[in-house]
């Protein structure tokens, strides 16, 4: 299963990814709240059929907050570029079984490479 970060949501409805077509066709992307609330702070065509879409796949886990901060620590996160909702996905791919991150921010791939929960697509 894919967790597509906002980078890669933003890219897919400016230009339509294919890939991003692909993978939702096939039903293998995940949401997380977080990712759908940074969309919704944008400007959206179809806002509200495109939000209730979004909020209608399957969702990762969500982490705790102090689940997210032991995160930090345990895996050394400080100091890479990363923000705290970076910080929330990259938890959530590591709680949800089988959940690799698919994104476009360079600080993240870093992160997400090493944590080898990346995967890299166009």
């Amino acid at each position: 299963m894919i967790l597509a970060d906002t980078s890669v949501w933003v890219d897919h409805l400016r230009n339509r990814n294919p890939e991003m077509e692909k993978y939702l066709g096939r039903g293998q992307i995940l949401m997380h709240p977080f990712i759908v609330a940074e969309l919704s702070l944008g400007s959206l065509r179809n806002r509200q059929s495109t939000l209730g879409a979004m909020e209608s796949l399957l969702e990762v886990k969500v982490a705790a907050l102090s689940e997210v901060r032991h995160m930090i620590e345990a895996h050394t996160l400080y100091s890479k570029g990363i923000g705290l909702t970076d910080a929330h996905l990259i938890a959530s791919c590591l709680i949800t079984p089988g959940t690799q991150l698919w994104t476009r921010d360079v600080a993240m791939k870093k992160v997400a490479a090493t944590l080898t929960i990346l995967i890299d697509l166009p």
